[in-house]
């Protein structure tokens, strides 16, 4: 995996190596609808080319224009520019092209630069730079001419014409030809060129009608005061103007202006990109300055009409947006689509009729899946009925019908609440409220057939939504349980007998342990009872006293041991508190002449302040433990009499008691390994596999813990994990 990851890596630094790398600074900031639309355009040529990575800073010279804010971004671009190498740096608009002369030598190299919406190109400039060479433009030149041109012949009439610029440093590049135009022009009709403080000076200039007047707007981005004045507060300038108001480019075009020539920032943009294109891939390139050939006649029809002018004396080509569309060009495409398929129209009713016959079949068919679904339905053994969401009754089957003792026609429509009266509707009730309470819980319906036998219901309900009526209910399902709770209580008696079973197979081991064990104190019984007959002549009480002290000792450790082997004999019926290692013990104590005749050691160690009280069925515990330390002893018993050891380990854990029983028998095989605690498994070779069955299930089911086997260095190690009430 990992040699993947790198390999995708190396990929993507190899394609990032070998990828050309343009840096695109633009004047003003994210936002500036101007530059954007060019940035767009540039994007997608330059996009189109997948081994073109493109990073773009922001300037933000129409907000903010000091010295001091140009020597904070020089640093700024100092920083980021650093150790980076471009093959082409694109500077959109005066500011970022003058910014780019003026730190050439600092940010760059040998990097080429094309120069997108400047208006005018001072070689000279450039030469003095050292950048001559370098440098490529693409000029955006307003063709304020061919303007005026096209105003006077869709106004015949007109009297005066307003041009409108602002006061900003690309204003200035404009001023010349603007009056070279009212020079030209001036003999025409009136040319007044307006430079207003700001924006609502000209909102009140404009806001009234002046016969045969109409207005050229260059642009008006910065009021005198420096604020910046937003697209959409010029677009209202221009949008409610009483008076027609002609553009240059296509910013405001759709959103108030009649239109002119104008240039297309998006395509001029795109030439921009193909540009760009031509400098980084057609080999000896040569800088060049071209002037943009993406000017177009866009007229807006609506506003055309809104001062009764018209276009048709242009000699142009024209473009015009936001048309009235006639009754033909609204339903051209019906209306041909109509004419296309006249002659399929007969063909289409005998499809109609066919269909309307199909459809009465189709009826016909559904009629009859509807009668069935009812069979079938009512012949599900499970009481099922529908509510809508309100609760009414919308289908039942007759199971449940018989359930509650009432016919499909009285429920059909109604809801359950109409009928709380009915013991059997009332107990249904009851049930589904607690289940709404808590779904996650087995909710059981209990009721006598007809033959008054006890049948067992689960309940269970599930939401439905009927796309056609667009309606959803409730699905509530009564499933019959009563023979799977026959049997689990049948398994139930079958585990018990089971446990029995398994304990009556370790009596054996018990008995003959409890017989060695009462061999030694019945020969001391009979050795004292022989020595006080030949004796009984003594004179001394004491001495009398002494024989029948001895006896008694011998007798109690008897009596103990029957009573222990007593109790382990008895079944386990209620959970009780003790103490896992008292129990451990006693245990120990019934087997102990076993383990010691064998040579087994035994060794228990129980950690500092392990909490040893648990909550269980003690004599199982017992009979469990008790069956893992018998097939230890077995196995035990192979090994060299010297060589005989378990270990017993006592500690807590996450909050749970923990007990280890190591034996050093040599391990279990490891193909017997994942059988050794299914039913039924048993090898003589193996003994860890005798019982463990039973001892797993006694662990789990009455003890509520957890038993695992796995092999250690020197042989078995089973750990028991019991849990304790807090």
């Amino acid at each position: 995996m990992k040699k993947i990851i790198l390999t995708i890596l190396l990929i993507a630094n190899v394609q990032f190596l070998f990828a050309s790398n343009v840096l695109v600074i633009n004047s003003y900031h994210k936002g500036y609808e101007w530059s954007d639309n060019i940035i767009k355009g540039m994007e997608h040529i330059l996009y189109s080319n997948t081994d073109i990575n493109v990073n773009i800073l922001y300037m933000d010279s129409k907000r903010i224009y000091s010295k001091e804010y140009y020597d904070n971004l020089k640093n700024l671009y100092k920083v980021q520019l650093k150790n980076r190498k471009y093959d082409l740096v694109i500077a959109v608009d005066r500011f970022a092209y003058d910014f780019i002369l003026d730190n050439y030598s600092q940010f760059f190299k040998d990097e080429p630069i094309l120069a997108v919406g400047i208006e005018s190109y001072s070689k000279e400039k450039a030469k003095k730079y050292g950048v001559e060479k370098k440098v490529s433009a693409l000029l955006e030149k307003r063709d304020l001419k061919a303007n005026l041109e096209a105003i006077g012949k869709i106004m015949p009439s007109l009297k005066k014409l307003y041009i409108i610029n602002d006061k900003s440093l690309n204003a200035l590049h404009t001023e010349p030809l603007i009056k070279e135009v009212i020079k030209d022009y001036g003999n025409n009709y009136k040319i007044i060129y307006l430079t207003e403080n700001n924006l609502e000076d000209l909102k009140k200039r404009f806001s009234k009608y002046e016969k045969d007047s109409a207005a050229l707007f260059i642009r008006f981005y910065k009021n005198a005061n420096g604020e910046l004045n937003k697209n959409k507060s010029i677009g209202m300038f221009i949008k409610k103007a009483k008076i027609p108001v002609f553009i240059t480019d296509s910013l405001f075009i759709k959103k108030g202006a009649i239109g002119g020539k104008i240039i297309d920032l998006n395509r001029f943009g795109e030439t921009s990109g193909e540009m760009a294109l031509d400098i980084l891939y057609k080999p000896n390139y040569k800088h060049k300055i071209d002037i943009s050939k993406d000017l177009y006649y866009i007229f807006d029809s609506q506003k055309l009409n809104e001062f009764s002018l018209s276009i048709n004396s242009l000699l142009y080509e024209c473009e015009l947006v936001n048309k009235r569309l006639s009754f033909y060009d609204k339903n051209r495409g019906f209306i041909e689509f109509v004419f296309t398929i006249s002659p399929l129209l007969v063909f289409l009713i005998l499809g109609l009729l066919h269909n309307i016959y199909m459809r009465k079949q189709v009826e016909k068919e559904l009629r009859q899946r509807i009668d069935f679904d009812k069979v079938l339905l009512n012949a599900i053994e499970s009481p099922i009925f529908w509510q809508n969401s309100k609760g009414i009754i919308v289908d039942l089957n007759n199971t449940f019908c018989k359930l509650i003792k009432m016919n499909y026609d009285e429920l059909y429509g109604k809801k359950l609440k109409d009928f709380e009266d009915n013991k059997n509707v009332s107990k249904v009730i009851n049930v589904l409220e607690k289940y709404k309470e808590n779904k996650d819980e087995n909710y059981a319906v209990k009721d006598f057939d007809e033959n008054s036998e006890k049948k067992v219901f689960l309940l269970k309900q599930k939401k439905f939504w009927d796309d056609k009526l667009k309606s959803e209910g409730l699905v509530t399902i009564f499933t019959d349980i009563t023979r799977e709770r026959e049997i689990a209580k049948e398994k139930q008696k079958n585990k018990q007998f089971i446990i029995q079973q398994s304990k009556l197979a370790e009596i054996g081991e018990v008995f003959s342990s409890i017989a060695h064990q009462w061999k030694s104190p019945l020969v001391e019984i009979t050795a004292i009872a022989q020595e006080l007959f030949y004796t009984k002549s003594c004179k001394e009480i004491k001495e009398d006293d002494s024989f029948v002290s001895d006896i008694m000792s011998q007798v109690d450790y008897m009596t103990r041991t029957i009573n222990d082997f007593q109790r382990f004999i008895m079944p386990s019926n209620t959970k009780v508190t003790f103490d896992i290692k008292e129990t451990i013990d006693s245990m120990l104590e019934i087997i102990n002449h076993n383990i010691k005749y064998n040579n087994i050691r035994i060794n228990i160690v129980v950690e500092k302040s392990t909490n040893l009280v648990i909550s269980g069925y003690k004599n199982e515990f017992m009979q469990s433990f008790l069956n893992i330390i018998n097939n230890a002893k077995d196995e035990l018993l192979n090994n060299d009499y010297k060589n005989r050891k378990i270990e017993i380990k006592i500690f807590n854990k996450d909050d749970k008691l923990v007990i280890t029983i190591e034996d050093n028998a040599g391990g279990i095989d490891s193909q017997n390994m994942h059988k050794v605690f299914k039913p039924y498994f048993s090898t003589k070779k193996d003994g860890h596999g005798i019982g463990l069955y039973m001892t797993k299930m006694i662990i789990e089911d009455k003890m509520d813990g957890k038993i695992f086997v796995y092999n250690t260095k020197n042989g078995a190690l089973f750990n028991i994990t019991l849990g304790q009430e807090q």
